[in-house]
């Protein structure tokens, strides 16, 4: 009994790994459309909610490949279903296609000579956080699975979703938006799947963790509001920049001295003062605008209340008044669903090997799409593709966001293997 029971594992064992060797070629073979996709989209990038080169020529491949697509979703988000010969579990995976305002500070041949319109100036284009990437891996994962459609199990949903990086000022857009739209009006996943390359891995590594793997964001704005005075002559007015001052000063508090930090991280930046026009004139108002960062939702409302408190204090103790957005916009926790974390971990360490797959640290960034299996609600899973290249110091390589921000092309390779793995693990089994 026991032999058998060995020889029953060490089968299971190698019709895995034949498994995994089969979706390697696959993916190999597709590997050339997939660095050209990649390189198209890097040299023709566009910014949240102007995504239409990029979004046609998704839909446009999608059609191709027999997918039911949908288009103008969030305005440029494109959607394409794939119903498998086999009944299953449905799966969504999703890629986001948007790029940033960033001039690109790199010398390759495909490099972004784009520009932009953003907050009312012309500015430079760059996929500076890798979304031409996710875009071209999935436009390849869609080329592979519809190879496999007759022995698919379920359904796949790939979405192609536009201004992850964020609405355009006086815009929707994102992940909200698609759900607002009806995303899943005709399709309920039973799982979400996304991933996202980083500077802060080498290429051949991903990264996953249970639980909470990015911060929610919540961002604020507050409006200082004294009374104009000569700069000569302050005692005659209110100054707002100086009341402003002291709030930026007096948050910092908030996490260092609130916060149990002992249980989670969490941060309180300031990114906008705005405030006067002359030397010499005490203005009406000044402007602070920055973000809030947690991993638990207990303390990130005492971080918002907190701040909301200090704004308006320390307004109150100078005579000032204050109009407070606490929050203006949010995303919650990218909360990775733990049972489904160790299962789609077992996928990546089957597609990789186990060395090379590693728990990933919590990453103070944020995302919208957990907004996407919060709306179903369905468990999600996101993961973490290494885009340095080998050899290369990833702690201090250039990081995404940066217009120095570099993807080593091996990880388009190491992505794609990892999420056709991990889905079709994922729709072959309901357990």
């Amino acid at each position: 009994m026991y032999k058998n029971a060995l020889a029953i594992a060490l089968l299971s064992i190698l019709s895995s790994t034949a498994v995994a060797a089969t979706n390697a070629q696959l993916v190999h073979d597709a590997l050339p459309q997939i660095t050209a996709w990649r390189r198209d989209i890097h040299q023709h990038p566009e910014l949240s909610n102007r995504e239409v080169r990029t979004s046609k020529l998704v839909a446009d491949e999608l059609k191709k490949l027999g997918y039911e697509v949908r288009t103008g979703i969030a305005h440029t988000g494109v959607v394409g279903v794939l119903n498998g010969g086999l009944p299953g579990p449905k799966l969504a995976i999703r890629a986001d296609m948007d790029a940033l305002p960033v001039t690109e500070q790199l010398d390759l041949p495909f490099a972004s000579k784009a520009t932009g319109e953003y907050l009312g100036k012309t500015v430079g284009v760059m996929h500076a956080c890798g979304h031409d990437a996710h875009t071209a891996m999935q436009l390849g994962l869609a080329e592979i699975l519809a190879k496999l459609r007759p022995q698919l199990h379920g359904g796949i949903m790939l979405i192609f979703q536009p201004a992850e990086e964020g609405a355009p000022q006086g815009e929707e857009g994102g992940a909200p938006l698609m759900v607002k739209d009806g995303v899943f009006k005709d399709f309920k996943p039973d799982a979400v799947f996304g991933m996202h390359v980083v500077s802060t891995m080498n290429v051949g590594e991903v990264g996953v963790r249970a639980g909470g793997a990015m911060a929610s964001s919540d961002t604020f704005r507050i409006v200082v509001h004294g009374r104009q005075s000569h700069g000569a002559l302050p005692w005659k007015g209110i100054d707002p920049i100086v009341t402003a001052a002291e709030i930026v000063t007096d948050a910092q508090t908030i996490v260092s001295r609130q916060l149990d930090i002992n249980s989670n991280p969490a941060v309180v930046t300031f990114g906008i003062f705005n405030g006067g026009q002359r030397f010499n004139i005490v203005p009406e108002s000044a402007e602070l605008q920055g973000t809030v960062r947690t991993f638990d939702e207990g303390m990130r409302k005492q971080a918002l209340a907190s701040l909301r408190n200090v704004a308006e204090h320390v307004a109150a103790a100078n005579g000032a008044t204050v109009d407070a957005q606490i929050p203006s916009d949010s995303n919650p926790v990218n909360y990775n669903d733990p049972a489904l974390t160790a299962r789609v971990r077992a996928s990546l360490e089957r597609a990789l090997g186990k060395e090379h797959v590693s728990e990933a640290p919590r990453w103070m960034a944020s995302e919208d799409f957990p907004s996407l299996g919060l709306s179903v609600p369905a468990p999600s899973v996101y993961f973490f593709v290494g885009a340095t290249p080998v050899g290369v110091n990833a702690d201090t390589a250039p990081p995404n966001h940066s217009p120095k921000f570099f993807l080593d092309e091996g990880a388009l390779d190491v992505g794609t293997r990892s999420m056709l793995q991990a889905a079709l693990d994922f729709t072959a089994s309901a357990e």
